[in-house]
């Protein structure tokens, strides 16, 4: 009998393991200087002693350029610099010991290379490599950091779990959550963004997961890529650069993910409600946004690996909002149970799940309304789906606060006017759309709508428009900035 996860492993991030892994050269310092920290971001470099301990590395980018910020850090006491070639090594006078103006074995780790993102990513892939940890990327047009959290939180249940923070899911913060795989994880559960094609096989290239999960295809991004087709093929990234070992879970009741993953060459799990599921949801209650329960039956046992089959069915209560979330505890389920989460421990474990904030996170105002802020982003479908859970949610009266959608491109006008008709079937009973022309669509189908410029004058108005027993939903792309009507909001929780 084998088992799927590994001892963990603790690793130090030593100056000369460093300069191995990226392909660098030590120019100065001791190779066997341990950096406690990794950082790319100058103004987010602790203070005081703690900042002596901290491997820099500057990232050059087309408005940023952190090598302006190196000879600074080394003369602070900065314990090590990953830097490019365009950098004068003259500059740095790295031989002084900065803390107490003598020279001496505190110098600073001075390591060059000759692309520091490239560094970065090389550094990264190879912790995660000698980790030994089970690392499980998720990619989708929605759900992603949902999903991220269940996943981990069912996980948690037996394994030492780590997960990426907020939204480091690109080629940069992908890169340095994977870096603190050497603190002793078993199992990584991150998640893949991305807005053009080729992105996710990049990111795919750095964490080489073990397990894919693909939550769905949407319409996010729809500006950069004409079509959800070609959404669609850029996701189906996921499946490269996989082995007979490696694991998909994906949608079975999205067909444009059903027709792209026949030629995975791994073993395939599957959730949803469709028939011949491998983890299917049957009885469902839909609550709106106070959950969802069902009866989940599953088909994922995995006797080969030296450990209990899980139990085939188990009845589970969502409490998040609406069927989307479903689906995220869905796949979330499937993940678990096959890595051995029992029944007990999912049904507990996801009772206890709380949404992320500004992801569904629903607040008690003083008055007896409820605030649903969902602001942290926004595309058509899922604004759809949080219409149709507002829709499922009892209430006096249901307020939407929808904000304008962005990166839409030459469908913006048709996909803003989809969402209005949603609002009207939805039985919104006000309708306030924030931003510019295309958010006259959100508005057209509402006979009782209030528009707004921009989310601040709405928010100077929101005090004037609610009720008492009110449903408010607040949600809309990050750049309509919609957090901040819902920030109004909460000052009145």
């Amino acid at each position: 009998m084998t088992s799927l996860v590994s001892a963990p492993v603790v690793l130090a991030l030593t100056a000369g393991f460093v300069a191995e892994a990226a392909n660098g050269r030590l120019m100065s310092g001791d190779p066997s200087r341990v950096f406690a920290t990794v950082s790319t971001d100058s103004r987010a470099l602790p203070a005081g002693e703690a900042k002596h301990d901290t491997l820099f590395i500057a990232l050059h980018g087309p408005t940023f350029n952190g090598h302006a910020f190196v000879p600074e850090l080394v003369r602070a006491g900065i314990a090590g610099v990953l830097i490019g070639t365009e950098l004068d090594l003259q500059t740095l006078d790295v031989g002084r010991r900065t803390r107490d103006g003598a020279d001496g074995a505190d110098a600073a780790a001075v390591i060059v290379v000759s692309d520091t993102l490239d560094a970065l990513q090389r550094l990264a892939r190879a912790v995660r490599r000698a980790s030994g940890a089970r690392v499980i990327a998720i990619t989708g047009s929605a759900g992603k950091t949902t999903t991220k959290e269940m996943t981990a939180e069912l996980l948690g249940a037996r394994f030492n779990v780590f997960r990426n923070a907020g939204n480091l899911n690109n080629h940069i913060g992908l890169p340095l959550s994977l870096l603190e795989l050497r603190r002793g994880a078993e199992i990584a559960v991150v998640e893949l963004g991305m807005n053009h094609a080729g992105e996710i096989h990049e990111l795919v290239a750095i964490a080489e997961p073990d397990v894919r999960l693909w939550t769905n295809v949407g319409d996010a991004h729809i500006g950069h890529f004409g079509s959800r087709e070609a959404i669609a093929d850029a996701k189906a990234e996921i499946l490269g650069q996989a082995s007979a070992a490696t694991v998909l879970v994906a949608n079975a009741d999205d067909p444009l993910i059903a027709s792209r993953i026949g030629r995975f060459p791994g073993r395939t799990i599957t959730f949803g409600t469709s028939a011949g599921a491998s983890v299917r949801a049957t009885e469902i209650v839909d609550r709106g946004f106070d959950g969802t329960s069902a009866t989940v039956t599953l088909d994922v046992a995995r006797p080969d690996v030296g450990r209990p089959d899980v139990e085939r069915s188990v009845s589970i209560t969502v409490p998040l909002p609406g069927l989307a979330n479903l689906m995220n505890a869905l796949a979330a389920i499937a993940v678990a149970a096959d890595h051995g989460i029992g029944a007990a421990e999912i049904t507990a474990r996801l009772a206890g799940v709380r949404p992320v904030a500004r992801r569904g996170e629903v607040v008690a105002l003083a008055n007896g309304a409820r605030l649903i802020d969902d602001s942290y982003n926004a595309s058509p479908a899922a604004m759809k789906l949080a219409l149709a859970a507002l829709k499922a949610t009892p209430a006096k009266r249901r307020v939407a606060v929808l904000g304008e959608m962005r990166e839409l491109g030459a469908l913006s006008r048709q996909l803003h006017a989809e969402c209005g008709v949603a609002a009207a079937q939805a039985g919104v009973d006000l309708l306030i759309a924030i931003g510019g022309p295309d958010a006259d669509g959100l508005a057209a189908g509402s006979a009782n709508a209030v528009r707004f410029a921009d989310s601040a004058a709405a928010a100077d108005a929101i005090d004037g428009l609610i009720r008492e027993g009110d449903l408010i939903l607040v949600k809309g792309s990050r750049g309509t900035r919609t957090d901040i009507v819902a920030d109004r909001l909460k000052g009145r929780a």
